[in-house]
């Protein structure tokens, strides 16, 4: 890929305070509640097997107008994409309401219940009767083209390091239907997770580093795990985020889904706003108009590019495409600044380009020569186009209505760049990256749900909301050190693990000492990974069957625990009873391990006797060569020291 030229270097040593930088959280968390929001499914996602294996159907969605006439802008850049939704609706996870077949049942009360909790832990203004609203969504992820949700409080606080931050509305949603593919306008979907309840956080625009908004977003995450009624894994939430600088408006930062992303994702995003404004500076400079950009007409560049050397090129144009391109005045340099990493401003026009119109990409003139594109060509199409020296241009080649659809987008965006900075909704990229994903949408996609009676809040229901209220970090911290006899340091590993609601279960149903399941869960997790079980991917019934072993196991070490899970890794069939015997058989005595470490130290004892203070670690490898897996390692290291003091007194 060539090297795009720039005029401008945008920082990435950035005073995040100088530069004006808010950013508010949304976290949504599935709740792990008996049913679904608005009817009696379960909670659960069907595997991909018999997710295939289901019924399905299709549906085109609609932009329709509000009360007041308007058109939600979010809606109307979906409708133009016109794409055809097809839905998978599995027996097991989904039923005629999510089908749009049939009435929303009343809002499901437990999933009220954990959102009251919240607000009440937030100090938050509970509402004396809630009212479900309709939000109009027609990207297909729910096929009624809207998302019901409810407000269930205002305000509130949740305390920082660095001072409160507020909490603007604690919200129950129902999920949307999760995306299973999409190719040649197709959006196929699964419609189990669809309506599973979802709490909203949403907080002030308070936060004023990336760090800070990654430990507001955890203390949250917690918060919301100590209820006990939140869904664990993968998926099962998401940080969204609205970040701004000074003289930027707000954008929305959709999809987050590791909290370890989310300080990058701020840092780039303020790089890129910052560098935005640079090219908005720098274009005012060069005296660049708004309708000199958006009169430029369209070029027909066929038969130049037919000269290029560029494979994809000729192969583009010989199935039928045709190249166009449009000059943009004063842009030259513009197109290959870097606003991220490995994203430049010509990266922003190729998204536009994409969502707007479905093409592929784009070439652009701060990247050429390159592409197959040589010398000669460049010179050529510069003729053609009358480009000046502070020009740039762009090319696209795909068929003529969907290449001049984004040409056309090109331009209005390049028209924006002019002003400022486009109010815009973006996506979050694995790298912590951001890219353009459709306009804001606004106020006008907001209207009451008819179909679901409001509910309302009675001292009952507040009374069931305090049994769960979630404790500080801190308290929740103390209370595992209290209970179950955990160090500082474990009881705050496991706090802050994933693990931290199951480790409560297992050890509160099935009687395992506390402390040899929080090795479980900290320092036997590590060890698995490395050889290749990771522990977030198996389902909770595999913890369940190691707990059942160490019940009937009694003390169990380190080591046996990795056996375990390795036993039950490789075999999930075996019986607890057959995985007891097999750690039992592998286990050695301390009578016999004595054994072995005063034989092993009669064969080494010149060379004991020559380290001095220094055997112990050579005799310690010496004995665990031969025990590693069926010892706790501290009680052999307490066995071999004795034996030294002994050997070393004379007394052995």
């Amino acid at each position: 890929m060539p090297i795009a030229k720039a005029t401008l270097t945008v920082p990435t040593n950035i005073d995040y305070r100088k530069i004006g930088l808010k950013v508010g959280l949304e976290i949504h968390q599935q709740l792990n509640t008996h049913t679904k929001l608005f009817c009696n499914c379960p909670v659960k996602l069907v595997d991909d097997n018999d997710l295939t294996k289901s019924q399905s159907f299709e549906r085109f969605l609609r932009a329709t107008r509000s009360e007041l006439g308007e058109v939600d802008a979010a809606a109307a850049f979906e409708f133009q994409r016109k794409r055809l939704f097809k839905y998978l609706a599995p027996i097991a996870a989904s039923c005629l309401v999510e089908l749009d077949e049939e009435p929303p049942h009343p809002l499901n009360v437990e999933a009220l219940v954990v959102a009251l909790a919240m607000a009440l832990s937030f100090n938050s203004f509970i509402v004396d009767e809630v009212h479900v609203m309709r939000k109009i969504v027609i990207d297909g992820s729910n096929t009624t083209g809207f998302q019901r949700t409810a407000i269930v409080a205002f305000g509130g606080y949740v305390n920082d390091d660095e001072g409160p931050v507020g909490i603007q509305t604690i919200a129950v949603e129902e999920d949307a239907a999760r995306k299973i593919a999409e190719e040649a306008g197709v959006v196929t979907y699964g419609l189990d997770r669809l309506g599973i309840p979802l709490i909203e956080i949403s907080t002030a625009p308070d936060i004023s580093t990336p760090l800070q908004a990654r430990r507001v977003a955890e203390k949250i995450g917690l918060m919301l795990r100590f209820t006990g009624k939140v869904r664990r894994g993968i998926g099962s939430i998401r940080q969204d985020l609205n970040l701004s600088i000074a003289e930027s408006p707000k954008i929305e930062i959709k999809g987050v889904q590791k909290l370890e992303l989310i300080p990058k994702v701020v840092e780039e995003e303020a790089r890129r706003l910052i560098g935005l404004k640079m090219i908005r500076d720098e274009l005012r400079k060069r005296g660049a108009t708004q309708s000199e950009v958006l009169t430029q007409k369209i070029v027909d560049v066929t038969d130049v590019m037919l000269h290029s050397s560029s494979k994809l090129v000729l192969d583009n144009i010989k199935s039928g495409g045709k190249a166009y391109a449009v000059k943009l005045p004063r842009f030259d340099g513009i197109l290959g600044v870097e606003l991220q990493h490995n994203r430049r401003f010509g990266t922003e026009l190729a998204d536009y380009a994409r969502q707007w119109a479905g093409v592929k990409g784009i070439i652009h003139s701060d990247e050429l020569p390159g592409y197959g594109v040589d010398e000669d060509v460049l010179k050529k199409l510069k003729q053609v186009l009358d480009i000046e020296p502070l020009d740039a241009f762009v090319i696209v080649i795909d068929k003529p209505e969907k290449a001049k659809k984004a040409l056309e987008t090109i331009k209005e965006r390049c028209a924006v760049a002019i002003e400022g900075i486009p109010k815009e909704t973006r996506a979050a990229n694995e790298d912590g990256t951001t890219r353009y994903m459709r306009p804001q949408p606004g106020a006008a996609r907001m209207y009451p749900e008819t179909d679901i009676p409001p509910i309302r809040i009675t001292t009952e229901l507040l009374e069931e909301a305090k049994k769960i209220m979630p404790p500080t970090v801190d308290e929740k911290i103390n209370q595992f050190i209290n209970l179950y006899g955990l160090s500082a340091e474990l009881a705050k590993q496991l706090v802050y693990s994933d693990y931290m609601s199951l480790y409560e279960y297992l050890t509160r149903n099935y009687g395992v000492n506390p402390k040899t399941l929080a090795m479980l869960f900290t320092t036997v997790y590590g060890e698995l990974k490395k050889k290749g079980i990771d522990l977030d991917t198996v389902d909770d019934s595999f913890f369940y069957k190691i707990a059942s072993i160490l019940s009937n196991l009694g003390d169990a070490s380190k080591e046996d625990l990795v056996a375990i899970a390795l036993i039950l890794h490789q075999k999930p069939d075996t019986s607890v009873d057959e995985v007891v015997k097999s750690v039992k058989m592998q286990k050695i005595s301390v009578e016999d391990l004595r054994r072995l470490v005063r034989t092993k130290l009669y064969e080494v004892s010149e060379e004991v006797k020559k380290r001095g203070d220094k055997a112990f670690q050579y005799l310690m490898g010496k004995v665990m060569a031969e025990v590693r897996g069926r010892v706790d390692g501290k009680i052999v290291a307490a066995i071999v020291k004795e034996e030294l003091e002994k050997f070393f007194s004379g007394s052995g």
